[in-house]
């Protein structure tokens, strides 16, 4: 970090790197005797008052002046506070809500801490309130948000850190943090840094958005952690992540790049997953009718060579009876589906005479039977 070695070796009077002493120390001096105090104080109301007043009435208004010194050291701590009690200037300890009672002043003191309000620091820009003209105005702050990336760009980061007074270490944030606000944002820009200089600039404008905020919070609380600031880090919001303003365009040309990629990816992706299927159902289906037709040639193969054994085993036993039926039907089976004109000479009543054997007779029984 920027400021774990700032400076050279610590002095012998050196305040720490907060500028404020230690309240655990014995710095200071030797405190003031209360002897010694009493005394001057009853020497000086001896002056003020007229001399009949005598010794006993002076340490009547002594004791009753003790007692309203002491009787003002009762103090009430609102419940979103804390309560750390001082005696001379060192710390003693804290009080909770409620009435409590420390040393009245000048011999102690009480520091009270909202532990429960929560506070912002803007990292990048300058919120204002609102113009006449128009809403409000957020003023960059370049010096803070440009970030130089693992892969050599700039990042335009813009982000919010919320956080809040330790409560189980109040005293931490009042003793050892001189200015907590500037720490908090101090500590944030440099964690930032730090984690956008890991990043490349294509995944930080993407998909590593939400990773960066936890990353961010944690390394925030450890370092504060290692201050002992007090600080509790409740969340790191990054509002916006940009390129510079002289380049956003041509990034927004690569991210438009980008998606038209994965657009086309997608949809040859889509047409891979239907085509591919339709194509294997088509082969499954050829595969399926060869199947079938080789098993249907097959089967009248083996039916033809049983039907010529069982013909062959009868053509043994009678040749001249098969073989004439053999040739009725064959001459049925080719003459059966033909047109033809039967003249049967042998017919009583029936002559041939007059009939030229070449005539086309079936063109001639169509002409007449559609007469």
């Amino acid at each position: 970090m920027p400021w774990s070695n700032q400076g050279g070796p610590r002095k012998p009077n050196d305040n720490g790197p907060w500028g404020q002493q230690n309240p655990w120390g014995a710095g200071g001096g030797p405190p003031p005797d209360l002897e010694e105090l009493l005394r001057r104080s009853q020497e000086g109301l001896r002056q003020i008052l007229p001399s009949g007043f005598g010794g006993r009435g002076v340490a009547i208004l002594t004791l009753l002046t003790l007692l309203a010194w002491l009787a003002s050291g009762f103090y009430t701590v609102g419940p979103n506070e804390v309560g750390l009690n001082m005696i001379f200037g060192k710390y003693r300890g804290k009080t909770q809500a409620g009435l409590n009672y420390n040393l009245p002043s000048p011999v102690g003191s009480v520091v009270k801490l909202a532990v429960t309000d929560r506070n912002a620091v803007d990292i990048g820009f300058r919120e204002q309130p609102a113009t006449r003209r128009g809403g409000p105005r957020t003023p960059d702050a370049p010096e803070e948000s440009l970030m130089l990336t693992g892969d050599e760009n700039i990042a335009d980061v813009k982000f919010r850190v919320f956080w809040q007074i330790d409560p189980a270490k109040p005293e931490d944030f009042a003793f050892n943090v001189a200015d907590p606000p500037a720490t908090v944002k101090a500590v944030a820009e440099s964690a930032m840094r730090e984690i956008v200089g890991q990043s490349q600039i294509q995944k930080i404008l993407t998909a590593d958005r939400k990773l960066i905020e936890p990353a961010c919070q944690q390394l925030m609380q450890k370092v504060l952690d290692e201050y002992h600031s007090g600080v509790l880090v409740l969340q790191v919001l990054l509002l916006s992540v940009d390129p510079p303003a002289s380049v956003i365009a041509a990034f927004r040309d690569v991210t438009a790049a980008q998606q038209d990629l994965q657009r086309l990816g997608n949809e040859a992706e889509a047409y891979a997953n239907r085509v591919v299927p339709e194509a294997r159902g088509a082969s499954a289906r050829i595969l399926q009718e060869s199947e079938a037709y080789r098993e249907q040639v097959v089967a009248e193969a083996r039916g033809q060579a049983s039907r010529f054994d069982q013909i062959y085993a009868e053509y043994k036993k009678a040749p001249t009876i098969t073989r004439q039926r053999l040739y009725i039907e064959t001459m049925e089976r080719v003459l059966g589906g033909a047109d033809k004109v039967i003249l049967d000479e042998t017919a009583s009543g029936a002559t041939s005479a007059g009939v030229v054997p070449y005539l086309p007779l079936p063109g001639l029984s169509n002409q007449g039977g559609r007469k």
